[in-house]
């Protein structure tokens, strides 16, 4: 059971609707500061050519190993976060502070939340 100080510290990331090259920067924007599964020379890769590619990688947020910095997209991604509410929430930070980030959707349960996002190249215009 979860206290006010224990938090779950992993964000489920899943990347659709862009290219494998966007994917890729994102992925790495978001390496840069957090631990995830993904090898450091690990890209995404098409499984099907043609078809929608749904892209996924867990970081771990409790222990940010630089600051986060403006990206450039070819074009919008969406976004879905998985996890505590604490950990969803500090990677929606990072991602602002990558990206501009418009919320779309948000689903809560008792200890996980589920976030839908869109972002964009560049500095972040919208905060929540």
């Amino acid at each position: 059971m979860n206290t006010a100080q224990e938090h779950e510290e992993s964000v489920v990331v899943t990347l659709t609707g862009c290219s494998r090259e966007d994917a890729d920067t994102v992925f790495r924007a978001l390496g840069r500061t957090y631990t995830s599964d993904r090898a450091a020379h690990e890209t995404p890769q098409y499984i099907s050519e043609g078809h929608a590619t749904v892209w996924t990688t867990t970081f771990d947020v409790s222990h940010p190993l630089a600051g986060p910095e403006p990206v450039t997209l070819a074009a919008p991604v969406t976004v879905e976060l998985q996890g505590g509410y604490w950990a969803v929430d500090r990677m929606t930070e990072t991602l602002n502070a990558s990206f501009a980030v418009r919320k779309e959707g948000t689903a809560a349960g008792d200890q996980e939340k589920d976030v839908q996002l869109r972002i964009t190249s560049g500095i972040p215009t919208e905060r929540f």
